[in-house]
């Protein structure tokens, strides 16, 4: 017996005597101050996107002129690595790999659960962690194909250059990017690249990337350090039920240890939404159908049932914390320790 099947079958038993179709169940304080809470978090949250991104986009022609913004995704940060000595094939490669894991895995869990998996927040989470990587394998493969055509391009101008040297003329700057410059002028590679904003599959991407940050260290952090000290010895772990709930986290700490992405943290807001979106499909589903909480402490019933609202709330700002700091201290530490192969926008 599998992980999901233990906490279904536990929950269904003890909320068979609770009707979660009845008026009653809604209408009454304890879900009006949830919803409060939850429309207030969407709502902050909807005017902070505005705020950095909104803007940002509405004056694309401003910020590149003026330099990096919070706001501001450029197109090669999803697919250059951090460092110029790290060929961009490498993070193709990890990025493949993982994608193909986190796949098969996804699939076996729906094969072995079945629709059951939908009403968890670890199969959200998962499910969002490999599309993540399907859509970085697909930037990284884009991306190395670019460079590719970049540097035969390159090569290929400098023999017209040798060839025509007695005519020779101040290369512009699309003529004068070549491999050297790639490694000696970081200044000259970062003011190529950084003049092109990414389009809107750019900006959706790195939504994904931040989302999945914050949502693999909650669901982790819960299970292991909440959850799992109070089993039984009756619930005996799985393969799949471990691998699904550290796979996800160890594969995107290696993809931010490897790519060049920022990781502003006012992006938090985005994994804010995600979460109230679970709660109001649930919420959805609950009062549609008559069933069991996949989580106790989404049930409105409990009088405590606020606070636990409130409390999960707020732990979505350390939990995103944390992967923001992994960011911070590897641009940190590679800035120090490699500044002249360091090709990461910082801001």
């Amino acid at each position: 017996m599998n992980l999901a099947e233990v906490i279904s079958g536990s929950l269904k038993e003890e909320d068979m005597t609770i009707d979660t179709t009845d008026p009653s169940y809604w209408l009454n304080w304890r879900f009006l101050l949830c919803a409060l809470f939850i429309l207030t978090s969407m709502v902050l949250s909807a005017l902070i996107i505005w705020r950095y991104e909104g803007a940002t986009k509405s004056k694309t022609r401003k910020a590149a002129s003026e330099g990096v913004t919070l706001g501001t995704v450029y197109s090669h940060e999803a697919w250059m690595t951090c460092l110029r000595t790290i060929h961009p094939s490498w993070l193709m490669g990890y990025r493949v790999i993982a994608f193909s894991v986190l796949l098969v895995f996804l699939i076996v869990n729906i094969v072995l659960d079945g629709g059951v998996i939908v009403f968890f927040y670890t199969q959200w989470t998962f499910a969002v962690v490999t599309l993540y990587f399907g859509m970085a394998s697909a930037f990284s493969i884009h991306g190395c194909l670019k460079h590719k055509k970049m540097v035969f391009g390159d090569m290929h101008n400098d023999v017209d250059v040798v060839a025509n040297e007695s005519n020779y003329a101040p290369p512009r700057v699309e003529e004068n990017f070549n491999l050297t410059s790639m490694t000696e002028t970081p200044i000259k590679h970062d003011e190529l690249y950084l003049s092109k904003t990414a389009n809107i599959c750019g900006y959706i991407f790195q939504v994904v990337y931040q989302t999945c940050g914050g949502a693999v260290i909650l669901t982790d952090s819960v299970f292991w350090f909440i959850l799992f000290p109070f089993f039984t010895p009756n619930h005996q772990l799985g393969f799949l039920d471990v691998s699904m709930h550290s796979l996800n986290a160890i594969f995107l700490l290696g993809d931010v240890l490897l790519n060049g992405m920022r990781f502003p943290f006012f992006r938090v807001t985005y994994f804010i939404l995600w979460t109230c979106i679970f709660v109001v499909f649930q919420w959805i589903v609950h009062a549609c159908h008559s069933m069991w909480w996949p989580y106790p402490f989404l049930d409105i019933s409990s009088p405590y049932s606020p606070l636990w609202y409130v409390a999960v709330g707020v732990l979505h700002l350390p939990c995103y914390g944390i992967f923001y700091l992994i960011a911070r201290m590897k641009n940190r530490f590679i800035r120090r320790s490699f500044p002249d192969s360091f090709q990461c926008t910082t801001r």
